[in-house]
């Protein structure tokens, strides 16, 4: 993967380059899901963590939970949620917007002062497409898609995972690029495309 590769993942479709990472460990909760899917969605979080050399922890000190997994078979099932309008702002017309656009999923980022993630709230409608789609895969593809803050144009042409033997696997040169991104020596937050190169450069070292 080039830098020109990586820039496209990580520009806006209004052009913004914006490249970031959590900057606290990860504390997820899952919500609507059975006991089974639950340790599946938890276990690619952590495999995803672990393989940015991450951490995640057994509570946020001011949120409590910072990761938020909701699914779920109607976008009106989220305003029946007790206190996540005082967490999602504009959480109403959000959806309104998401059920025009018969949407299947969504994520919410928050972040710090210093712009890195400190919070994100993934909504997962399960409708006829993501229902045919194994636990496995989908919980992998929402981890991969929660550790950094990609390009809203991100995976839409290419997905980021592949199959391998049988088995859905994180594409290499993603993975290789997730460890980059959270090289320590890299900044937690980048708006210039040159961070790009400094990722690319990085790749090669990890891959």
């Amino acid at each position: 993967m080039d830098a020109a590769e990586i820039t496209a993942l990580f520009t806006r479709a209004d052009g913004q380059f914006f490249c970031a990472r959590w900057g606290r460990p990860i504390v997820p909760v899952v919500f609507g899901v059975e006991e089974a899917t639950l340790q599946t969605v938890k276990g690619a979080l952590e495999a995803v963590v672990a393989l940015a050399n991450h951490k995640m922890a057994e509570t946020d000190p001011e949120l409590g939970a910072n990761l938020m997994v909701f699914f779920f078979r109607d976008w009106a099932e989220l305003l029946e949620v007790p206190n996540l309008d005082r967490l999602v702002d504009g959480l109403g017309p959000l959806v309104a917007r998401l059920q025009a656009a018969e949407a299947n999923q969504y994520r919410v980022f928050r972040f710090d002062a210093a712009n890195a993630i400190r919070a994100a709230f993934v909504f997962i409608r399960m409708d006829d497409a993501l229902s045919d789609v194994p636990a496995e895969t989908l919980a992998l593809s929402q981890a991969v898609q929660v550790i950094l803050l990609w390009s809203d144009t991100a995976f839409t042409d290419r997905s980021a995972l592949a199959v391998a033997g049988g088995q859905t696997i994180l594409r290499p040169e993603i993975g290789a690029l997730i460890r980059a991104a959270y090289d320590p020596v890299l900044p937690a937050v980048a708006t210039d495309p040159t961070h790009a190169l400094r990722l690319a450069a990085r790749m090669g070292d990890v891959q």
